[in-house]
């Protein structure tokens, strides 16, 4: 197929164009290709004539959000429109990422496709909008991949940053009252291009299990032999702007849909490349 993937110098994109190139004529565009614009969205379709388009170009500063939601809601909302308008032009499928943080947190389980959204964030309305937009615009090609917590090489992330904590200090404070989904963005990659073989709709694909944010940190101490230790905390001690969920861990219900493995196997994986 040829595959047009926006947003693809970002931590998701340097994992999944080099899954995707070995078996398909693989166009990654970045920052060159305004995805607010549907004009340059339209004409960037149009020269590639992609089979499918996986638009991984989002905002994704949760806590920036809250204070710039007219450029959010921009990028994660118009933009998907956006793409979703041309690829319905160019008959592409269509793959769009989405998060956890559609979610309010309060249900007390993980959370399925066909739970109802309810977003505490700005961030988490932006992609619910963005998710919405992207359905109306393009219903028949449109899958959405709501997945969480990612982690990966060359982009900032969790887990990187306790690698380095963990090095630099004897014990760290983490925030033990929200719970997730962590994901290798590795796992991700053949799931996204799994999804372009399934009917349209809304999957969940994200790590398998739910960890809270300080046990996740006390889990790559241990797999990476760090003798650091963590000091959990409440979410409200660091007073960010953006709510979080509490738990917002996500269930694979749909038949068929990519199942992505263990959490902490995973996380033991990407370790053992990166420390």
């Amino acid at each position: 197929m040829r595959v047009l993937v926006t947003g693809a110098a970002g931590m998701l994109g340097r994992d999944l164009v080099p899954h995707l190139a070995p078996r398909h004529d693989v166009t990654a565009v970045d920052l060159e290709v305004d995805v607010t614009d549907p004009g340059a969205v339209r004409d960037c379709v149009r020269d590639c004539r992609p089979d499918a388009v996986v638009h991984l170009a989002a905002w994704t500063d949760v806590d920036g959000a809250e204070a710039r939601e007219d450029e959010a809601a921009a990028v994660n909302a118009v933009g998907a429109g956006n793409v979703a308008a041309a690829a319905a032009e160019a008959g592409a499928a269509l793959v769009v990422p989405s998060t956890d943080y559609v979610f309010d947190g309060r249900k007390g389980a993980p959370y399925a496709e066909d739970d109802p959204p309810a977003p505490l964030s700005v961030y988490g309305r932006t992609k619910l909008a963005g998710e919405r937009a992207a359905l109306a615009r393009h219903p028949d090609g449109t899958r959405i991949a709501r997945t969480a917590w990612l982690y990966g090489a060359g982009g900032r992330n969790f887990v990187d940053t306790m690698l380095r904590l963990g090095a630099e200090r004897e014990a760290v404070d983490v925030v033990d009252d929200q719970v997730g989904s962590p994901t290798w963005t590795r796992d991700l990659a053949p799931a996204l291009e799994a999804l372009l073989a399934l009917p349209p709709g809304v999957y969940h694909t994200a790590g398998a299990g739910a960890v809270s944010w300080a046990g996740l940190a006390a889990a790559v101490f241990e797999e990476a032999g760090l003798a650091c230790r963590v000091r959990p905390i409440a979410t409200a001690r660091l007073g960010r702007p953006a709510p979080r969920p509490a738990l917002s861990a996500l269930a694979v219900t749909r038949p068929g849909a990519p199942r992505l493995r263990d959490w902490r196997e995973a996380l033991r994986d990407y370790l053992g490349e990166v420390s």
